[in-house]
Order: C-alpha cells, then structure tokens, then sequence
C-alpha cells in the first residue's frame, strides 16, 4: 500500500480509517498496550492550553486528543476535523461528543482564516497526507502568532539492538492482532508499512522548522517507535 502516490493513496488512506472506524479504539489500546492514553495526554500538555483557547485538532478520528484536552482544560472551544466521516461519527457518540465541533475537512486546504487558533494538534496524520510541507504551512496559517503545533505519529525504528524485535511486533504481531480484532486487517498491514517508510524524528524537525516553527522538540516514546513533536508560530 505505501507504493500508492499522490490522490490514489489519499482515497486509500481515507477509505481504509472508514472502514475500521468501529473497531479503531480497541486495536489502538490492543496495539500500544494502552500506552497510546499517555501519548495524547502529552500531546495537550505540550499544546499549553489555556481555559477559553482555540484548538484545532487534525485527523482527529473518534476525538481522543479533542477530548483528552477537554478534560484537561475544561472550557475550550474545540474543532475536531478528518476527512473520515465514519470516524468522526464513532467519535459524535462518545460523552463528550458534543462538546466537539466536528468538521470534515482537508489537512491540506484547511477552510479556515488566518490565524484562528490557539493550537494545532494532531494525532497520525503526517504519516498518511500525500503533501507534508504542504500540511504544515496550513498550520502554521490558520495558528494565531505564539500558537502551538503538536504532533503525535509513529518513527521507524532505529538501528539498534531492539531493532529485530520492533520490527517483528510491526511486521507480525500487528497483522495477527488485526486479523483476530478487524474484519479488515490490509489496514493493519498498511500501519507496519508506512511507519518503517515515515520520516525520522530529526527529519521531522528539519520540516517544521522549514514551515516556521521556532524552537521545534521533540520525545519518543515505546523504545522510538512513537515521537511527540512541538513548536510555535513565531510573533511577527
């Protein structure tokens, strides 16, 4: 799946949420051990949001980071935005589904006006949009001056002595698990793909530091197989 390009992966990747959408929850907590509620809680800790702020959060799927940070924070005015429909639907049902304004939109052409908000975060979708710079200048406009950008996505594995054994969790335990939890398991074989053909942690720095963001970090996590990004749109 990750020789497909341009548009024809686009409609793969967003076809492909669609269909595992019922089951998307239960394979993420399978999947990371449960370890992926930690990421999204560093994921709102570092977008610093503050009690009456703006956040826009990108493939936001079923609205775990949109409702991580309603719980840390309280009042926001929140956007959950993807371009799944069948996952934001998932997401509409959950307790706090109503406190999202949920949006079907384009990471690359985002329908909002410059500067709107407080924050970006965003939770896998740089792996999977067919344009990455192209994503991030959308950020970086529609993120008011001393706006935060945070991104959460999966990291190849390092040349290490972990290395045979990550890769065989990628290659094989993954697949099992989507084979036995989803009726669609090709979307777990994609996963494995995409993370060992993704951008380094240092390469994903180069590239947000190209789009504008100051003083871009970043932590990894499940022996270097996730990384957390963050930075900020400078004061002009």
């Amino acid at each position: 799946m990750t020789h497909l390009q341009g548009q024809e992966r686009a409609a793969y990747v967003r076809d492909m949420f669609g269909r595992v959408a019922e089951r998307y929850n239960l394979m993420n907590r399978l999947m990371t051990l449960g370890q992926d509620m930690k990421w999204r809680r560093f994921v709102v800790e570092k977008a610093a949001l503050k009690p009456g702020d703006r956040l826009l959060d990108l493939a936001t799927g079923t609205g775990d980071v949109a409702f991580e940070a309603l719980r840390q924070v309280g009042q926001l005015w929140v956007v959950g935005a993807d371009f799944s429909l069948p996952m934001m639907l998932v997401g509409r049902r959950e307790p706090l589904g109503d406190a999202v304004r949920w949006l079907g939109a384009d990471a690359l052409q985002l329908p909002f006006p410059d500067a709107t908000f407080d924050a970006v975060t965003q939770g896998y979708l740089i792996r999977n949009v067919i344009d990455i710079p192209r994503a991030f200048a959308e950020q970086m406009r529609v993120l008011k001056p001393g706006g935060r950008v945070v991104v959460l996505d999966s990291s190849p594995p390092k040349r290490n002595l972990l290395r045979p054994f990550i890769q065989f969790y990628l290659r094989y335990v993954i697949p099992f698990l989507g084979r036995v939890i989803s009726s669609h398991p090709e979307a777990y074989q994609y996963l494995p793909e995409s993370t060992q053909a993704f951008k380094t942690p240092e390469e994903l720095v180069r590239l947000m530091e190209a789009a504008g963001f100051r003083d871009v970090r970043y932590r990894t996590f499940m022996f270097g197989t996730m990384a957390v990004h963050w930075g900020y749109k400078p004061h002009a």
